[in-house]
C-alpha cells in the first residue's frame, strides 16, 4: 500500500434536522475540504450527525467526493465516513468507496485516517492503484 499524508482545511455548514433537548439532535452539514500535500484536492460532501446529551458522545456518517491529484495522478474518488465518539464502539473508519475512482485514480482502494493536533487537521491515506 502506498501512503500519502498532509494537512487539510475543513468547513462544515450545519442545518438542524431534528432538535433534541440541550442542543442535542440530528444535524446535516455540508462538507468543504481542501487537502494539501501528496493529495492536492478538494473534498465536498454531506455529513449527518447526532449528539447525545452526554457531551463526549456523538456519531456521524458522511459521503465525500475528493477531486484533484494524488501523487501526481489526476482524478476523483469517494470516501465513506463512519464515526462513533464515546462508548464501547468508539472509533473512526473512512474507506475509499469501491469502484468510485475516475481518471488516473480509477481502481483506487484504501483507507483514510485523520487526526487533529493543536487545531490543525491532518490526513494519512493508505491506498493501492492497479498497475502501480
Amino acid at each position: 500500500m502506498a501512503k500519502a499524508s498532509g494537512e487539510f482545511d475543513v468547513k462544515l455548514v450545519p442545518e438542524i434536522l431534528a432538535e433534541g433537548s440541550e442542543g442535542t439532535g440530528i444535524e446535516r452539514m455540508t462538507l468543504d475540504k481542501r487537502y494539501h500535500g501528496a493529495l492536492a484536492a478538494t473534498g465536498r460532501g454531506e455529513f449527518l450527525s447526532f449528539r447525545s446529551p452526554v457531551p463526549t458522545s456523538a456519531v456521524y456518517v458522511a459521503i465525500e467526493k475528493v477531486e484533484g491529484t494524488l501523487d501526481g495522478r489526476a482524478g476523483s474518488f469517494l470516501l465513506q465516513h463512519a464515526g462513533v465518539m464515546g462508548g464501547a464502539h468508539a472509533g473512526l473508519r473512512i474507506l475509499v468507496v469501491p469502484d468510485s475512482g475516475t481518471g488516473e485514480l480509477a481502481g483506487i482502494a484504501g483507507t483514510l485516517a485523520i487526526r487533529v493536533e493543536d487545531g490543525k487537521h491532518y490526513y494519512e491515506l493508505e491506498y493501492s492503484l492497479p498497475n502501480g
